[in-house]
């Protein structure tokens, strides 16, 4: 398939997931957390896949293969996250994408509970048009990249988990005179303050249930 939309996850072992939660939710609280979110994000990436001809890669820390496999079904494909920052992380993973012949690759987390198959189906349409997709965050990451070629710059000289990551990426993008499609600015679920995002998330669909 030309289109590959990567999730980047961790196993949820307690005490060593969304540790920025653990002191309001406890270990297993915020492993709880972690499972749930996951799960969500997968419900739209197969909700996408029904749209779209993609295939789906999830690429994990913690835990193995066996374990991400036996929790998130044989569906998938498993592919364990390089050694490194963020940015190598996600190099790496693109890198992996376009040597097999992926010709669009968009990379999302799971800690983005309003990302839903309508941007994610406009992140993969607007990379006909343009170099690079971005998601904005609130809190000045990105919950979205997206690529048709591997640009290594982007992944270079950025400082990873500060409210600077967006605007350093489109700085360097702008210099490399890449065309840019930014998709709606969406909240994280990264501090104890944002939990209720994930609560709103959750009620409104149990409302439409």
């Amino acid at each position: 398939m030309s289109n590959q939309l990567i999730i980047f996850t961790r196993y949820p072992e307690p005490g060593k997931t969304k540790t920025r939660l653990i002191p309001r939710l406890g270990e297993e609280g915020a492993a709880t957390l972690q499972h749930q979110m996951t799960e969500y994000t997968l419900t739209h990436a197969r909700q996408l896949q029904s749209l779209l001809s993609l295939s789906v890669a999830i690429y994990f820390t913690g835990g193995n293969k066996s374990l991400i496999q036996d929790w998130l079904g044989s569906d998938l494909i498993y592919q364990q996250q390089s050694e490194g920052d963020l940015g190598q992380r996600m190099q790496s993973a693109f890198e992996q994408g376009f040597i097999v012949g992926i010709k669009q690759a968009v990379i999302i987390g799971t800690d983005c509970p309003e990302l839903n198959v309508a941007i994610l189906s406009e992140a993969f349409t607007a990379l006909k048009r343009y170099d690079l997709v971005l998601g904005p965050a609130r809190d000045g990451g990105y919950y979205l990249i997206g690529l048709s070629r591997l640009v290594p710059q982007l992944f270079q000289e950025i400082a990873w988990g500060t409210s600077e990551v967006f605007a350093q990426t489109k700085a360097i993008a702008q210099k490399l005179k890449l065309s840019i499609h930014c998709l709606p600015c969406l909240d994280d679920v990264d501090r104890p303050e944002d939990l209720y995002l994930w609560q709103r998330v959750i009620s409104d669909n149990n409302a439409r249930a």
